[in-house]
């Protein structure tokens, strides 16, 4: 498979300039280079700019209602674990409506990759602040400057009990390569949040805002098997903001957890001779 055989004829209509196209690219080569095929692939999304994702990515896709993607991705795991399941949401996908089902997920530990398309604001529905804009932005919803404190999903992941947790950015497209191509392979629940400026709404964290603060953790000698020490790396924001992988520490995948999967994914079994009298019975 070649990176040309993920694209699709669908017209992509991000801005020009959106993060996405960076985190779009990442995914392709990503996958080409696992030696993955099409067929292999399922691809999750939810509702914002990311959602389109399903229409550029040359994969098996469903796109889903808001703030469902880690529901419907567990399960496509758990019916047929032969699928590399990744889901896609943004960062209002995720950590607003989406956010009951995050810690869930985490705890759980499903073989599935979570990409986050963090843009720091709404950008499908022009501006409002976003569960993970800064303190003070002054947003649609927020002109006078946000109040609330931002929701860190580097923090989150840890603390859910993630057993993969990293930060990418589409600045660094060598680094993202690398980072998803490191969680779609981890046998367990991978969180990536990547860092994607919005060039239409989000005039603060921008391109420039990054690459000024930005710093590789794998340069810094970080030891990714430390869990203090990713929560440590996790609270810096400011003049310093940390890429790359906090945390990783391999368990239990939540499918080992139901003794039917034993005999392998549910997808392969045949129907034949299958009688569910008994359990209709049960609900009369």
């Amino acid at each position: 498979m070649s990176v040309r055989d993920l694209m699709t004829p669908s017209e992509i209509t991000w801005c020009p300039g959106c993060g996405n196209f960076g985190i779009l690219t990442a995914v392709r080569r990503a996958l080409v280079e696992l030696g993955l095929s099409r067929e292999e692939v399922v691809a999750v999304t939810g509702i914002g700019c990311h959602g389109k994702f399903t229409n550029y990515i040359n994969v098996n896709g469903i796109h889903v209602i808001h703030g469902r993607v880690l529901p419907v991705a567990t399960a496509i795991k758990l019916a047929n674990e032969d699928l590399t399941v990744i889901g896609f949401a943004g960062d209002g996908d995720a950590f607003n409506i989406g956010i009951g089902h995050f810690p869930h997920a985490a705890r759980r530990n499903p073989d599935i990759t979570y990409v986050i398309h963090d843009n720091l604001i709404y950008g499908l529905t022009t501006g409002q602040a976003s569960a993970t804009t800064t303190k003070g932005h002054v947003t649609k919803t927020s002109p006078r400057g946000l109040f609330e404190d931002a929701v860190n999903p580097i923090v989150q992941a840890l603390a859910g009990g993630a057993s993969f947790v990293a930060r990418g950015f589409v600045g660094e497209p060598g680094q993202l390569t690398s980072i998803l191509k490191e969680a779609i392979s981890f046998p367990g629940f991978a969180l990536v949040d990547i860092l994607q400026p919005c060039v239409a709404w989000n005039r603060v964290n921008t391109y420039d805002f990054y690459r000024e603060r930005a710093y590789k953790l794998e340069e810094e000698s970080h030891d990714a098997s430390d869990l203090m020490a990713a929560y440590e790396r996790a609270m810096e924001w400011g003049d310093r903001i940390p890429i790359g992988v906090f945390y990783r520490k391999e368990r239990p995948v939540y499918r080992e957890n139901f003794p039917v999967l034993k005999e392998g994914p549910m997808a392969r079994r045949s129907l034949e001779g299958i009688d569910i009298s008994r359990l209709l019975e049960e609900f009369r």
